[in-house]
Formats: C-alpha cells, structure tokens, sequence
C-alpha cells in the first residue's frame, strides 16, 4: 500500500537558522497523524513543507494527491460570502459548496458574510472549505485553538463525523494532549535542536 504522503526531510531553516533536522514521514489512507512538540520547535514549518509554502529546506516530497489545509486563523476571504468562500478557493459548484456547508451545518449562513459569522461558525466554514475540495492529504495547523473547551468538543466531533466519510490522511498539528489522544490514530513529537521527530 502505497502512502498517501511521504516525506524524507535533510533539513529546513528559517533564514539562517535550522530549524528541523533530518527526519521521515509517511501517512496513509484513513490515518490521522498528530505532531506534537513545545511552542516554536517546528510544528508549523512542517506543516508548511508539506503544503508547499516553506521553501527552505531540502529532501524530497512525495505528495500525489489534492491537499487542503486549515489553518490556525480561518483565514477566509471577508468580501465574499461563505458560499463564495468555498466555490471560489475549493474550485467547487454552488450545489456542491452548499453540501459542504450542510455537511457543518452552516446552510443557512450560505448568504452570509465571513464578519457576520461568530468565531466556532468561521472555523465551520474553514472545514467545510478544506473538505469542500476532496483532499486525499487535509492538514490541520491548531484548527481548534482559541475556542472554549464545549466549542472545542462541538468542533472535534464535528472533525471526527467529516473524516469518517472520507478516505483521507490528515496530518495535524497541536499542542493540546487530549485533542491528540481523541483524534490520532498515531502521535509524533517534534523535539531538539534542530527538531526531529520521536514516536
């Protein structure tokens, strides 16, 4: 079985300064992967490489398939609607896009506008986005943080329902133990420097 993400790291630097060290890193079909690890060792970097948006480091990348990404910050496009937001970023039909707010329970919001959304419907509308493009490969970079311990339950569930419909090899990173322990089938800790990865 092949993985749907294979990556041989040699290093990666933010400037001058390395930041990860020589690491190996395969995700498969229906695996969700945590990387752990203290604030600034390299978690978002990582995440970054394999989104394409780092492009100091060196190895290789093995990433056949689409990837979509949520971020920390929903980052989503205030002058648009939240329909809007999805046909346009995901390249997804109105009749698709509206599935995927259904599938979050934001079909009422399709209308609306990202600044009219409170922050737990925001980062409904970042998952319906991501999943909106039928990834093979989603990353998730603390896509719960800053939310109240019954949001962040409310969102997790709603990650668990999503997922299990689909596939796909999600890599996320976070710093909350218990946000791994429910949501990985496998946990990685990013430590040292400059970091590696340790089971």
């Amino acid at each position: 079985m092949q993985p749907a993400l294979s990556l041989e790291l040699i290093e990666a630097r933010r400037g001058a300064v390395p930041i990860l060290g020589p690491l190996t890193l395969q995700v498969f079909a229906g695996e969700t992967v945590a990387i752990t690890g203290p604030s600034g060792i390299g978690k978002t970097t990582l995440l970054r490489i394999l989104a394409g948006l780092h492009d100091q480091w060196r190895g290789r990348l093995d990433l056949p398939g689409r990837v979509a990404m949520v971020f920390q910050e929903p980052t989503l496009l205030p002058w648009r609607s939240a329909l809007e937001n999805i046909t346009l970023t995901a390249g997804c039909s109105e009749p698709e896009a509206l599935t995927a707010l259904q599938d979050v329970e934001l079909a009422d919001k399709a209308r609306a506008y990202p600044g009219a959304l409170s922050l737990g419907q925001q980062r409904r509308l970042a998952l319906a986005r991501a999943f909106a493009r039928q990834p093979q490969v989603l990353l998730m970079d603390e896509a719960f943080v800053s939310l109240d311990p019954a949001l962040a339950h409310e969102m997790m569930a709603l990650f668990e329902r999503l997922r299990l419909a689909r596939p796909l090899a999600t890599v996320m990173v976070t710093h909350v133990v218990e946000e791994a322990a429910r949501l990985a089938t496998r946990q990685l800790r990013l430590q040292g420097r400059p970091a590696v990865l340790a089971g």
